[in-house]
Order: C-alpha cells, then sequence, then structure tokens
C-alpha cells in the first residue's frame, strides 16, 4: 500500500508539535494515538527482503514516528509507553539498517534504552543488549558507552562516580532515568547503612547519600521511616541491629570464635 496522505499530514503535525519550544505534549499524545493505528495500513514492518522506494518511504516515516514516540514518552515519564516503542524501533535499527540509511538518533535511543534497563535492575536483559552492538561503537560513542560505564561502576560498587555520572549525561533525554537509578542506588546505600552503623549523624548521611539539599534528605529520611534521637541530629538504627534477618538476634562474637576454634580443631583431626 502506498504512503496515503493522510499519514503524511498526521506525521507533520506531530514533528510540528514536537519541535515547538516547548513541545506541545498533549497534542503530540493524541497524534502518536492516530498514527499509531495509520501506520498498521502500511508496510510497518514489511518482511520482503527487497524494499521498493515507497517501502523504504514508508519505514523512514514510521521510524521517526517510533522515535518521537520514545522521546515523547521519557517527557511524559511513561516507563511502559517507552519500552514499547524501543521494542518496535529496534527492528528498524538492526534487521534494515543495510536497507535504511542510519538514524542521527539510533544511538542516543539505543543508550536511553541500556540506562532504562539498568534503572530497573534488569542486567540480564541489559548485557543482551550490549552484545548486539559493534564493539568500536560500545566503546566510543559518547551515548552507549554511558550507560556502560554507569553498569561497570555499580558492579565495582564505585558508587561515587554514578554520582558523579549524573553532572555529564550526554543528552538531556538521559536525566529522567539517571533520577531513577540514582533514587535505587541511594536506596541500597541507606540498607547498608543501617546494618553498618548504630546511629550516624544527619550531615554525614547526608553527605554518603549524595543528597545536596537538607529538604531532600528529610524527605528521603522520612521515606524510609528514619527518625532522629531526640534533641540530637542523630538518625537512631539501634532498633534494625536488635532483630537479624532470621528473627533470632545476633550472634554474639564469643560463641562465633568458639565455632571457629572447634571447626578448626576437627579440621586438623581429619588431616
Amino acid at each position: 500500500m502506498s504512503l496515503n496522505t493522510d499519514v503524511e499530514a498526521l506525521y507533520q503535525q506531530l514533528n510540528e508539535n514536537w519541535s515547538k519550544s516547548p513541545p506541545n505534549l498533549p497534542k503530540c499524545g493524541e497524534t502518536l494515538k492516530k498514527l499509531k493505528i495509520a501506520l498498521t495500513q502500511l508496510s510497518f514492518l514489511p518482511t520482503k527482503k527487497t524494499l521498493s522506494p515507497i517501502s523504504k518511504k514508508e519505514l523512514l516515516l514510521a521510524r521517526n514516528v517510533l522515535e518521537i514516540g520514545a522521546q515523547w514518552s521519557i517527557t511524559e515519564r511513561n516507563l511502559p509507553s517507552f519500552e514499547r516503542f524501543m521494542a518496535q524501533l529496534k527492528c528498524y535499527y538492526y534487521d534494515y539498517k543495510n536497507e535504511l540509511p542510519p538514524s542521527a538518533l539510533m544511538n542516543e535511543m539505543l543508550g536511553l534504552n541500556l540506562l532504562f534497563l539498568l534503572s530497573q535492575n534488569r542486567l540480564a536483559e541489559f548485557h543482551s543488549e550490549v552484545e548486539l552492538l559493534p564493539r568500536d561503537e560500545s566503546q566510543n560513542n559518547i551515548y552507549l558507552k554511558h550507560p556502560i560505564s554507569l553498569e561497570q561502576y555499580l558492579m565495582e560498587g564505585s558508587y561515587n562516580k554514578v554520582f558523579l555520572a549524573k553532572g555529564y549525561v550526554p543528552a538531556p533525554s538521559y536525566n529522567f532515568f539517571m533520577d531513577i537509578l540514582l533514587d535505587t542506588v541511594r536506596g541500597e546505600m541507606a540498607s547498608c547503612m543501617q546494618k553498618a552503623y548504630y546511629q550516624i549523624t544527619f550531615a554525614e548521611a547526608q553527605r554518603m547519600l549524595n543528597i545536596k539539599d537538607d529538604d531532600a534528605m528529610k524527605k528521603f529520611a522520612k521515606q524510609l521511616n528514619w527518625t532522629t534521637k531526640k534533641g540530637t541530629h542523630f538518625f537512631d538504627f539501634s532498633n534494625v541491629h536488635k532483630v537479624d534477618e532470621c528473627g533470632t538476634g545476633p550472634l554474639p562474637a564469643h560463641e562465633l570464635a568458639k565455632m571457629a576454634i572447634e571447626y578448626a580443631k576437627e579440621l586438623e583431626m581429619i588431616v
């Protein structure tokens, strides 16, 4: 089926509303809904190996629509919508890379998808996506290198580098997923802090969690039900240490040492 004027008109409308400063998000959302239906009438995902000039034009239009849709989803903070648009976009980036001219947005979109997976702690899918990337691109392209480096920092436990990376995002669109990732990292760090300390000062907790604003720190502490000792600026974690995960309480150090010595004696007898 040839590219009809209605679909082209809808795309032009979408492109105009998205190109405005700021973009007209409600109008973009309405037009995207119409285009998703209209695109099904075209060669949206053709199966023929050799594409006609009309098919290529249809595919290019569809790819442009999906790229705007993915970016619109981020601006609207809609994770399921972003994931759906990216699932369709990858077909154009990988399956038709030899039939279509390269997209200027491809690496940015693929990098955003990596950061999305990382922010959701979907590491198996993250590594699968990295395997699809050309090695040279993944190591040198700024859009792809950023999320890949972040994953390495997380595996190393270099959380400070993760926080610093927030100031060096390759595009403003990365900030949304970076904020989600940093919240996840802070949650993990807070859980470790509760187990490592009986108490900690407000200022020290704020420094360790890399929270710049006092009000933001108070809000974060409230979400975790952290309370300060009366008349002090210390967060009190003593209740966390009263009972371990099994509900039996911590084992005394003396008993642990005694058990270790007994095991050593038995091993020596066996040898």
